[in-house]
C-alpha cells in the first residue's frame, strides 16, 4: 500500500484534516500520527496536550463525531511492567459518545485487541492474524 499511487493520494497534512473536521467531509476511517514533538515522545506532555487541543479537540466537537465517531489514542511504549506479557502497559484513552463516561478497564489487551475494534466499527467481521482471537473491547461500550 505505501507504493500505491491511488492510496498515497489519500495521505494528507494535519492542516488538510483540519480543514477536512471543518467541513464535514472526514472518510469513514481517518489514521492520525503526530510526530514525535507532538506525540510526547521527544516533546514534553504539555507540548502533545496542546497539540490534542488544537488539532483533535475540534474533531470531538464536530457533528459526524457527535453522533458516531470512535477515536483511539494510544500510547506506544512505556518504562514500567517491561517483564511482563513482553513489555510495558501503555495508556489507551477511548472517546466515542456511544463509551461509557469514565470507564477503566482491568482486563489485559493487546494492539491486536484495538486492530479488532477498528475493523468491527467499519463493518468488517474477519480479522487478520492474532486480531481474529484477541479479546474484544466491547465492554467500553
Amino acid at each position: 500500500m505505501v507504493n500505491d499511487s491511488t492510496q498515497k493520494q489519500n495521505l494528507v497534512a494535519i492542516s488538510q484534516f483540519n480543514a477536512d473536521v471543518a467541513a464535514g467531509r472526514l472518510p469513514t476511517f481517518s489514521f492520525v500520527v503526530p510526530n514525535e514533538l507532538h506525540n510526547a515522545h521527544d516533546g514534553s506532555l504539555s507540548d502533545a496536550d496542546q497539540w490534542l487541543q488544537q488539532n483533535i479537540a475540534p474533531l470531538i466537537a464536530s457533528p459526524s463525531f457527535q453522533s458516531n465517531g470512535l477515536l483511539i489514542i494510544t500510547f506506544d511504549e512505556s518504562n514500567f511492567d517491561d517483564w511482563n506479557h513482553g513489555g510495558g502497559h501503555i495508556a489507551t484513552v477511548i472517546i466515542s459518545p456511544k463509551a461509557k463516561a469514565g470507564f477503566k478497564s482491568t482486563t489485559f489487551y493487546q494492539h491486536q485487541s484495538t486492530l479488532r475494534l477498528i475493523l468491527q466499527g467499519l463493518g468488517i467481521t474477519k480479522f487478520p492474524g492474532a486480531a481474529a482471537t484477541a479479546p474484544e473491547m466491547g465492554e467500553f461500550f
